[in-house]
């Protein structure tokens, strides 16, 4: 086969396949101009719907305390803010420097993920709660989620052992356990965090278990 038959072929291929891309152009205009006034209602009208449901979740949130970072001042009140929010974080703490750094993180992060209720609690003043949950190590994190801890952040043993880690850090750990919302990127954390059991000695060098 000479080169000019060649180049006709390769002349042909590309053509067929330049005609083909402009059917599909012209096809989706096609669809674009089919679009009636009503059809464009529609559309808008289901997009107000789904910004007033927004809203409204946003206003309920708030509501429920979500937006901010509070002490709950008694142990029964956690039952009451974990059966009111669908997701909570709860820091069982007590007095000390470690539980001070966690503190400043979800500070942060509770202001950036209005979908999550962020809640600490003094551990030695919740002596059944600390017993019932089993919490040995502080700083630990209570994950909540539909009124059941079903994980916990124990320490700064997840935490890169340090107690320098990023707030970045610990979001993407939360994130893991599904217990917020990770916009953007939160297909990187679609699998669930196994569960941590709080029976697990703690890195002494990064938390307090006395």
């Amino acid at each position: 086969m000479d080169r000019s038959m060649v180049q006709e072929i390769v002349e042909k291929q590309v053509l067929t396949v330049a005609k083909a891309v402009e059917e599909k152009l012209d096809d989706e205009l096609h669809a674009l101009e089919r679009l009636d006034l009503d059809d464009l209602e529609v559309l808008r009208e289901r997009r107000l719907k789904q910004m007033k449901k927004m809203a409204e979740k946003r206003s309920r949130w708030i509501s429920l305390g979500h937006g901010e970072y509070s002490e709950i001042p008694t142990e029964k009140e956690f039952f009451s803010v974990v059966k009111a929010s669908d997701r909570v974080v709860c820091h069982f703490y007590r007095d000390n420097w470690p539980c001070k750094v966690m503190d400043k993180h979800l500070s942060i992060l509770a202001k950036q993920h209005i979908e999550t209720r962020f809640v600490k609690i003094h551990a030695e003043k919740s002596p059944y709660l600390a017993e019932k949950l089993r919490i040995v190590v502080l700083p630990t994190l209570a994950l909540v989620k539909n009124a059941k801890v079903e994980d916990y952040v124990v320490g700064f043993d997840e935490l890169g052992h340090t107690d320098e880690f990023s707030t970045e850090e610990l979001e993407e750990r939360l994130a893991k356990a599904e217990v917020i919302i990770f916009e953007g990127e939160s297909s990187k954390f679609k699998s669930k965090a196994p569960s941590k059991s709080v029976r697990q000695s703690a890195n002494p060098d990064s938390s307090d278990s006395d």
